[in-house]
């Protein structure tokens, strides 16, 4: 795997000469596996024109604050809120200044005030510039801040004098965004000593040796709370339906294939599970008769007889003991209704809502949107992001109520 796949990065750069690095570290970012999400100021796109940049990241790329694409989110905010990291190279002094002060009139500075996402400057000016008390009483500001920093390199400028303010190379401010993200991996090992039971993918029931009963689940939600638990220092047990997914590295997995598959190793593995979760898509009901040979094509209608299949959550519900469960309710109407009405019945501590028809939250895309329900009648809403980060976000929900905490009301 990439080291930064899955990450959602809000690439910003602002107007100096520097700029044109930018296209290079664009590119070197997707290579990484990152999606990347390019503002360029006014200013910037007098250095670089945007069609480079969209070229590269292969979406689009904002400059506009008042110019929305999409009707449905105000883009700003959208973009904050998905972005696992806000980078901005070359950082100028200028926008260094209005970071520093709080200052939000562009398409830029505003995702950066609205962003919880780490914050992470390459800066890049005339040595007199980087050196001049201002602009380093604003880089301090920042520091303390919490923000990250890529120290520019010495060398010539291209204003001619020598001295510190050159841009770090692409490459090096690439290895900077890895690191953090390692860095943040290592410290986040709050699952360490658990055991995680995660189900995924859709379950097939036959109806005769050719054909059999299914769904459009893809198995990419279950698969990224396993990466994530793994992660977290988890022992993972991924008991998985038929998907053309790779196992995620040191995960335990479980091939099965129908409903009675699934039953089967659920059981086995619960007793020695600390947290289950069931995102798997699975039958409801399953044919009455299997039949040992292919049915053949008749003049009139065919009736399908179906029975009730095993109700897989519901059992783990009733002989759950020490085990935080949690359940999935991927719903098309009435969805937190609904929710909570499975929550309430199958004995689950949490419920994962999300409505499969809304854009970016489908099953086999590679995003999703969720609200997280619980017994204690909390509900925290976790706006569009990758399947990763909606696992990250679960995980942390988890350990909150584990530790007895309140949820809050956006993750």
């Amino acid at each position: 795997m990439l080291p930064l796949t899955g990450k959602q990065i809000v690439l910003g750069v602002s107007g100096g000469i520097a700029a044109y690095k930018a296209a290079a570290l664009t590119s070197k970012l997707t290579q990484a596996g990152a999606k990347v999400h390019v503002m360029l100021t006014e200013n910037a796109t007098k250095f670089v024109q945007p069609l480079t940049f969209q070229a590269l990241s292969h979406g689009p790329v904002y400059t506009d604050l008042f110019q929305e694409p999409d009707p449905q989110v105000i883009s700003h905010i959208d973009l904050a809120d998905r972005a696992d990291l806000v980078l901005i190279a070359p950082a100028t002094a200028n926008i260094i200044g209005k970071m520093a002060n709080g200052i939000a009139d562009d398409m830029l500075t505003t995702t950066v005030l609205a962003t919880k996402a780490p914050v992470m400057l390459a800066p890049a000016m005339n040595v007199n510039m980087y050196l001049h008390p201002a602009v380093a009483a604003n880089l301090q500001k920042l520091a303390d801040f919490g923000y990250r920093f890529v120290e520019p390199g010495e060398g010539p400028l291209a204003c001619g004098w020598v001295g510190k303010g050159r841009l770090a190379e692409p490459e090096e401010i690439v290895d900077a965004v890895i690191h953090l993200f390692a860095e943040e991996s290592k410290q986040k090992q709050d699952l360490q000593g658990k055991t995680v039971l995660v189900t995924a993918g859709p379950t097939r029931e036959k109806i005769d040796p050719v054909r059999y009963i299914t769904n459009h689940a893809s198995g990419k939600m279950g698969y990224a709370i396993a990466e994530a638990a793994k992660a977290r220092g988890a022992n993972v047990v991924l008991i998985s339906g038929p998907t053309n997914l790779p196992v995620p590295t040191g995960v335990r997995m479980i091939p099965v294939e129908s409903v009675q598959d699934m039953y089967d190793a659920v059981m086995e593995a619960l007793p020695a599970s600390d947290i289950v979760i069931k995102s798997a898509a699975v039958s409801d009901y399953r044919p009455k008769e299997v039949h040992a040979h292919k049915m053949k094509k008749g003049d009139g209608p065919l009736v399908l007889e179906l029975d009730k299949a095993p109700d897989i959550l519901k059992e783990v519900g009733q002989r759950k003991d020490k085990q935080f469960v949690v359940g999935f309710a991927a719903e098309t109407q009435d969805v937190l209704s609904h929710a909570k009405s499975k929550l309430e019945r199958k004995n689950l501590d949490m419920i994962v809502a999300n409505d499969v028809l809304m854009e970016g939250a489908g099953m086999g895309s590679d995003t999703n949107i969720v609200t997280l329900l619980t017994k204690e009648g909390e509900q925290a809403a976790v706006g569009k992001r990758s399947k990763r980060d909606v696992a990250d976000k679960l995980l942390d929900a988890i350990l909150l109520k584990l530790d007895c905490q309140p949820l809050p009301e956006e993750l």
